[in-house]
Protein backbone atom coordinates (compact mmCIF):
# COMPACT_ATOMS: atom_id res chain seq x y z
CA UNK A 1 0.00 0.00 0.00
CA UNK A 2 2.86 2.05 0.97
CA UNK A 3 4.39 1.83 -2.64
CA UNK A 4 1.52 2.15 -4.14
CA UNK A 5 0.75 5.75 -2.47
CA UNK A 6 4.89 6.73 -3.44
CA UNK A 7 4.02 5.24 -7.04
CA UNK A 8 1.06 7.98 -7.28
CA UNK A 9 3.17 10.34 -5.54
CA UNK A 10 5.79 10.36 -8.16
CA UNK A 11 3.37 9.92 -11.21
CA UNK A 12 0.87 12.72 -9.81
CA UNK A 13 4.75 15.10 -9.36
CA UNK A 14 5.59 13.55 -12.91
CA UNK A 15 2.33 15.19 -14.46
CA UNK A 16 2.01 18.33 -12.90
CA UNK A 17 5.58 18.80 -14.26
CA UNK A 18 4.28 18.28 -17.73
CA UNK A 19 1.49 20.25 -17.10
CA UNK A 20 3.97 23.29 -16.00
CA UNK A 21 5.84 22.90 -19.45
CA UNK A 22 2.96 23.52 -21.40
CA UNK A 23 2.46 27.05 -22.54
CA UNK A 24 -1.17 28.59 -22.53
CA UNK A 25 -1.06 31.79 -25.15
CA UNK A 26 -4.72 34.01 -25.29
CA UNK A 27 -4.24 35.23 -28.94
CA UNK A 28 -6.29 37.63 -30.79
CA UNK A 29 -4.77 36.27 -33.52
CA UNK A 30 -6.35 34.40 -35.87
CA UNK A 31 -6.23 30.77 -34.94
CA UNK A 32 -5.40 29.56 -38.53
CA UNK A 33 -2.15 31.69 -38.49
CA UNK A 34 -0.82 30.80 -35.20
CA UNK A 35 -1.40 26.96 -35.10
CA UNK A 36 1.32 26.19 -37.73
CA UNK A 37 4.05 27.72 -35.31
CA UNK A 38 2.38 25.88 -32.30
CA UNK A 39 2.58 22.50 -33.88
CA UNK A 40 6.57 23.37 -35.05
CA UNK A 41 7.29 24.51 -31.76
CA UNK A 42 6.21 20.89 -30.11
CA UNK A 43 7.54 19.21 -32.50
CA UNK A 44 10.92 21.20 -31.88
CA UNK A 45 10.53 21.44 -28.09
CA UNK A 46 8.23 18.93 -26.82
CA UNK A 47 6.18 21.17 -25.65
CA UNK A 48 2.64 21.89 -25.76
CA UNK A 49 1.30 25.49 -26.77
CA UNK A 50 -2.34 25.58 -25.66
CA UNK A 51 -4.13 28.22 -27.77
CA UNK A 52 -6.86 29.99 -26.19
CA UNK A 53 -8.19 32.42 -29.38
CA UNK A 54 -10.63 35.69 -29.07
CA UNK A 55 -10.98 39.24 -30.38
CA UNK A 56 -8.54 41.51 -28.24
CA UNK A 57 -11.03 42.96 -26.28
CA UNK A 58 -12.71 40.17 -24.59
CA UNK A 59 -9.57 38.47 -24.20
CA UNK A 60 -7.86 41.09 -22.06
CA UNK A 61 -11.96 41.46 -20.11
CA UNK A 62 -10.98 37.95 -19.14
CA UNK A 63 -7.43 37.96 -18.24
CA UNK A 64 -8.38 41.38 -16.30
CA UNK A 65 -11.77 39.49 -14.57
CA UNK A 66 -9.18 36.09 -13.90
CA UNK A 67 -6.80 37.88 -12.05
CA UNK A 68 -4.58 35.76 -10.32
CA UNK A 69 -5.71 32.75 -11.13
CA UNK A 70 -5.83 33.09 -15.09
CA UNK A 71 -4.03 30.22 -16.75
CA UNK A 72 -2.52 32.70 -19.60
CA UNK A 73 1.22 32.51 -20.05
CA UNK A 74 1.33 34.94 -22.87
CA UNK A 75 -0.61 37.47 -24.44
CA UNK A 76 -0.66 37.44 -28.32
CA UNK A 77 -2.55 40.17 -30.18
CA UNK A 78 -2.16 42.76 -32.77
CA UNK A 79 -1.51 46.39 -33.00
CA UNK A 80 0.68 48.13 -30.31
CA UNK A 81 -1.88 50.23 -29.49
CA UNK A 82 -3.74 46.93 -27.99
CA UNK A 83 -0.27 45.79 -26.65
CA UNK A 84 -0.02 49.55 -25.05
CA UNK A 85 -3.46 48.63 -23.68
CA UNK A 86 -3.19 45.66 -22.04
CA UNK A 87 0.05 47.01 -20.24
CA UNK A 88 -2.39 49.68 -19.08
CA UNK A 89 -4.23 47.09 -17.75
CA UNK A 90 -2.01 45.33 -16.13
CA UNK A 91 -2.09 42.22 -17.69
CA UNK A 92 1.50 41.98 -18.49
CA UNK A 93 4.98 41.37 -16.88
CA UNK A 94 8.51 43.17 -17.87
CA UNK A 95 10.94 40.62 -18.54
CA UNK A 96 14.84 40.80 -19.34
CA UNK A 97 16.09 39.19 -22.06
CA UNK A 98 19.14 39.62 -24.37
CA UNK A 99 17.43 37.35 -27.17
CA UNK A 100 14.40 39.43 -27.82
CA UNK A 101 16.44 42.48 -27.28
CA UNK A 102 18.94 41.20 -30.35
CA UNK A 103 15.81 39.93 -32.19
CA UNK A 104 13.67 43.07 -31.92
CA UNK A 105 14.92 46.62 -32.84
CA UNK A 106 14.28 49.06 -29.97
CA UNK A 107 11.29 51.03 -31.52
CA UNK A 108 9.29 47.83 -32.53
CA UNK A 109 8.77 46.65 -28.33
CA UNK A 110 7.68 47.99 -25.26
CA UNK A 111 10.60 50.64 -23.55
CA UNK A 112 10.23 48.56 -20.45
CA UNK A 113 9.71 45.17 -22.10
CA UNK A 114 6.55 44.49 -21.14
CA UNK A 115 5.95 43.38 -24.79
CA UNK A 116 7.72 42.81 -27.91
CA UNK A 117 6.41 42.90 -31.75
CA UNK A 118 6.79 39.67 -33.78
CA UNK A 119 5.82 41.06 -37.35
CA UNK A 120 5.53 44.30 -39.31
CA UNK A 121 2.67 45.29 -41.12
CA UNK A 122 2.81 48.90 -42.99
CA UNK A 123 -0.11 51.24 -43.01
CA UNK A 124 0.26 53.18 -46.08
CA UNK A 125 -1.31 54.58 -49.61
CA UNK A 126 -3.26 52.40 -51.71
CA UNK A 127 -4.38 54.41 -55.67
CA UNK A 128 -6.20 53.11 -59.08
CA UNK A 129 -3.90 52.48 -61.42
CA UNK A 130 -6.04 53.45 -63.96
CA UNK A 131 -7.28 56.92 -62.46
CA UNK A 132 -3.83 58.25 -60.22
CA UNK A 133 -0.13 58.50 -61.35
CA UNK A 134 2.37 57.39 -58.57
CA UNK A 135 3.74 61.36 -58.82
CA UNK A 136 0.53 62.93 -57.88
CA UNK A 137 0.88 61.05 -54.16
CA UNK A 138 3.23 61.66 -51.25
CA UNK A 139 2.24 61.59 -48.03
CA UNK A 140 -0.45 61.12 -45.30
CA UNK A 141 -1.31 64.77 -44.88
CA UNK A 142 -1.18 65.40 -48.66
CA UNK A 143 -3.94 63.34 -48.73
CA UNK A 144 -5.90 66.41 -47.22
CA UNK A 145 -5.72 68.84 -50.10
CA UNK A 146 -8.35 69.57 -51.95
CA UNK A 147 -7.41 67.61 -55.22
CA UNK A 148 -8.58 64.54 -53.68
CA UNK A 149 -11.77 66.05 -53.02
CA UNK A 150 -13.88 63.39 -53.31
CA UNK A 151 -11.63 60.93 -54.34
CA UNK A 152 -10.40 59.51 -50.90
CA UNK A 153 -11.83 56.09 -49.11
CA UNK A 154 -10.70 55.79 -45.42
CA UNK A 155 -11.68 52.95 -43.02
CA UNK A 156 -13.77 53.78 -40.25
CA UNK A 157 -11.90 55.93 -37.20
CA UNK A 158 -13.29 52.99 -35.22
CA UNK A 159 -10.66 50.84 -36.08
CA UNK A 160 -7.53 50.52 -33.87
CA UNK A 161 -5.22 50.66 -36.91
CA UNK A 162 -6.61 53.96 -37.60
CA UNK A 163 -6.44 55.06 -33.78
CA UNK A 164 -2.73 53.90 -33.60
CA UNK A 165 -2.21 56.02 -37.35
CA UNK A 166 -3.70 59.15 -35.69
CA UNK A 167 -1.73 58.79 -32.18
CA UNK A 168 1.61 58.19 -34.35
CA UNK A 169 0.70 61.39 -36.07
CA UNK A 170 -0.19 63.26 -33.17
CA UNK A 171 3.47 62.15 -31.93
CA UNK A 172 5.16 63.53 -34.86
CA UNK A 173 2.87 66.48 -36.99
CA UNK A 174 1.14 67.60 -33.01
CA UNK A 175 -2.13 68.33 -32.19
CA UNK A 176 -3.25 71.08 -34.71
CA UNK A 177 -1.28 69.63 -37.76
CA UNK A 178 -2.83 66.31 -36.94
CA UNK A 179 -6.36 68.00 -36.84
CA UNK A 180 -5.90 69.51 -40.01
CA UNK A 181 -5.03 66.79 -41.64
CA UNK A 182 -7.75 64.36 -40.08
CA UNK A 183 -10.32 66.93 -41.08
CA UNK A 184 -8.85 67.46 -44.49
CA UNK A 185 -9.59 63.66 -45.08
CA UNK A 186 -12.87 64.28 -44.34
CA UNK A 187 -13.81 67.14 -46.58
CA UNK A 188 -11.95 64.77 -49.25
CA UNK A 189 -14.34 61.55 -48.74
CA UNK A 190 -16.07 59.69 -51.42
CA UNK A 191 -18.23 57.61 -49.40
CA UNK A 192 -19.03 57.02 -45.82
CA UNK A 193 -15.73 55.06 -44.30
CA UNK A 194 -15.73 51.79 -44.80
CA UNK A 195 -15.88 48.49 -42.17
CA UNK A 196 -12.53 46.77 -43.35
CA UNK A 197 -9.88 47.09 -45.35
CA UNK A 198 -11.34 45.02 -48.28
CA UNK A 199 -13.92 46.56 -49.06
CA UNK A 200 -12.20 49.80 -49.19
CA UNK A 201 -9.42 48.45 -51.43
CA UNK A 202 -12.44 47.05 -53.62
CA UNK A 203 -13.41 50.37 -53.75
CA UNK A 204 -10.83 51.73 -54.79
CA UNK A 205 -10.17 48.91 -57.94
CA UNK A 206 -14.47 49.65 -58.59
CA UNK A 207 -13.14 53.10 -59.35
CA UNK A 208 -16.10 54.61 -56.64
CA UNK A 209 -12.63 56.74 -55.07
CA UNK A 210 -9.32 56.96 -56.39
CA UNK A 211 -6.99 56.60 -52.88
CA UNK A 212 -6.80 55.24 -49.65
CA UNK A 213 -5.35 54.23 -46.75
CA UNK A 214 -4.81 50.26 -45.64
CA UNK A 215 -2.62 47.79 -44.18
CA UNK A 216 -0.15 45.84 -46.61
CA UNK A 217 -1.61 42.79 -45.99
CA UNK A 218 -5.21 43.34 -47.16
CA UNK A 219 -3.48 44.28 -50.43
CA UNK A 220 -1.65 40.86 -50.76
CA UNK A 221 -4.53 38.55 -49.76
CA UNK A 222 -6.75 40.63 -52.29
CA UNK A 223 -4.29 40.56 -55.21
CA UNK A 224 -3.64 37.23 -54.61
CA UNK A 225 -7.72 36.42 -55.29
CA UNK A 226 -7.87 39.36 -58.06
CA UNK A 227 -4.20 39.92 -59.56
CA UNK A 228 -5.66 42.10 -62.40
CA UNK A 229 -7.14 44.75 -60.56
CA UNK A 230 -6.00 48.01 -60.87
CA UNK A 231 -4.73 48.68 -57.54
CA UNK A 232 -1.15 50.09 -57.18
CA UNK A 233 0.76 50.63 -53.47
CA UNK A 234 2.49 54.21 -52.97
CA UNK A 235 5.30 54.16 -49.54
CA UNK A 236 3.92 57.49 -47.81
CA UNK A 237 6.60 59.66 -46.57
CA UNK A 238 9.26 58.88 -48.39
CA UNK A 239 10.62 62.20 -48.57
CA UNK A 240 10.09 62.56 -44.41
CA UNK A 241 10.19 59.91 -41.62
CA UNK A 242 8.91 57.12 -43.90
CA UNK A 243 5.87 55.17 -43.73
CA UNK A 244 3.68 54.62 -41.00
CA UNK A 245 4.43 50.57 -39.64
CA UNK A 246 2.61 49.11 -36.65
CA UNK A 247 3.18 45.53 -35.14
CA UNK A 248 1.83 41.82 -33.97
CA UNK A 249 3.19 41.05 -31.23
CA UNK A 250 3.22 39.42 -27.42
CA UNK A 251 3.77 39.92 -23.70
CA UNK A 252 4.46 38.02 -21.20
CA UNK A 253 1.21 37.65 -18.41
CA UNK A 254 1.26 39.02 -15.09
CA UNK A 255 -0.24 35.96 -13.37
CA UNK A 256 2.05 33.74 -15.74
CA UNK A 257 1.99 30.26 -14.58
CA UNK A 258 5.07 29.78 -16.65
CA UNK A 259 7.00 32.83 -17.50
CA UNK A 260 10.05 30.96 -18.18
CA UNK A 261 7.93 28.51 -20.86
CA UNK A 262 6.08 31.64 -22.13
CA UNK A 263 9.81 33.81 -23.00
CA UNK A 264 11.42 30.62 -24.21
CA UNK A 265 8.35 30.56 -26.82
CA UNK A 266 8.49 34.60 -27.26
CA UNK A 267 12.24 33.97 -27.99
CA UNK A 268 11.93 31.36 -30.28
CA UNK A 269 9.12 33.34 -32.40
CA UNK A 270 11.50 36.22 -32.62
CA UNK A 271 14.58 34.04 -33.73
CA UNK A 272 15.23 33.40 -37.89
CA UNK A 273 13.50 29.86 -38.01
CA UNK A 274 10.36 30.77 -36.87
CA UNK A 275 10.25 34.54 -38.57
CA UNK A 276 8.79 33.61 -41.72
CA UNK A 277 6.33 30.94 -40.75
CA UNK A 278 5.16 33.93 -38.33
CA UNK A 279 4.95 36.68 -41.04
CA UNK A 280 4.54 34.89 -44.40
CA UNK A 281 1.38 33.36 -43.68
CA UNK A 282 -0.36 36.71 -43.28
CA UNK A 283 1.87 38.72 -45.87
CA UNK A 284 3.60 40.69 -43.03
CA UNK A 285 7.48 41.60 -42.52
CA UNK A 286 9.60 39.61 -40.15
CA UNK A 287 10.24 41.85 -37.62
CA UNK A 288 14.23 40.06 -37.01
CA UNK A 289 15.73 42.74 -39.58
CA UNK A 290 18.35 39.48 -40.54
CA UNK A 291 15.43 37.80 -42.01
CA UNK A 292 13.84 38.33 -45.74
CA UNK A 293 10.39 38.82 -46.46
CA UNK A 294 8.73 36.32 -48.37
CA UNK A 295 9.34 36.91 -52.01
CA UNK A 296 5.30 38.19 -52.52
CA UNK A 297 5.56 40.56 -50.26
CA UNK A 298 9.10 41.89 -51.17
CA UNK A 299 7.97 41.99 -54.64
CA UNK A 300 6.31 45.43 -53.18
CA UNK A 301 9.48 47.14 -53.15
CA UNK A 302 11.94 48.72 -50.46
CA UNK A 303 10.62 51.18 -48.50
CA UNK A 304 11.70 53.92 -45.85
CA UNK A 305 9.79 53.24 -42.40
CA UNK A 306 9.12 55.55 -39.45
CA UNK A 307 11.08 54.67 -36.35
CA UNK A 308 9.49 56.50 -34.25
CA UNK A 309 8.65 53.75 -31.07
CA UNK A 310 5.48 51.72 -31.90
CA UNK A 311 4.44 52.34 -28.20
CA UNK A 312 3.10 55.82 -29.36
CA UNK A 313 0.18 54.29 -30.72
CA UNK A 314 -1.12 53.73 -27.57
CA UNK A 315 -0.06 56.62 -25.57
CA UNK A 316 -1.54 58.91 -27.93
CA UNK A 317 -4.68 56.83 -28.53
CA UNK A 318 -7.20 58.46 -26.61
CA UNK A 319 -6.61 62.00 -27.75
CA UNK A 320 -6.75 59.98 -31.10
CA UNK A 321 -9.95 59.37 -30.81
CA UNK A 322 -11.17 62.45 -28.91
CA UNK A 323 -9.38 64.12 -32.29
CA UNK A 324 -11.05 62.28 -34.75
CA UNK A 325 -14.75 62.32 -33.12
CA UNK A 326 -13.97 66.43 -33.48
CA UNK A 327 -12.90 66.04 -37.12
CA UNK A 328 -16.33 64.27 -37.72
CA UNK A 329 -14.40 61.00 -38.77
CA UNK A 330 -16.71 58.84 -38.08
Amino acid sequence: MKQQMMMAAVLAALAGQALAEDVVVYSARAEQLLKPLADAYQKETGVTVKLVSDKEGPLMERMRAEGRNSPADLLLTVDAGNLWQAEQMGLLRAVKSPTLDANIPAHLRDPGGQWYGLSIRARTIFYNTQKVKPAQLSSYADLADPKWKGKLCLRTSKKVYNQSLVGMMLSELGPAKTEQTVKGWVANLATAPFPDDTKLLEAIAAGQCEVGIANTYYYGRLMEKSPKLPLGIFWADQAGKGAHVNISGAGVARHAKNEKGAVKFLEWLSSAKAQNLFADVNLEYPVNPKVKPDARVAAWGDFKHNYINVSHAGARQAEAVKLMDRAGYK
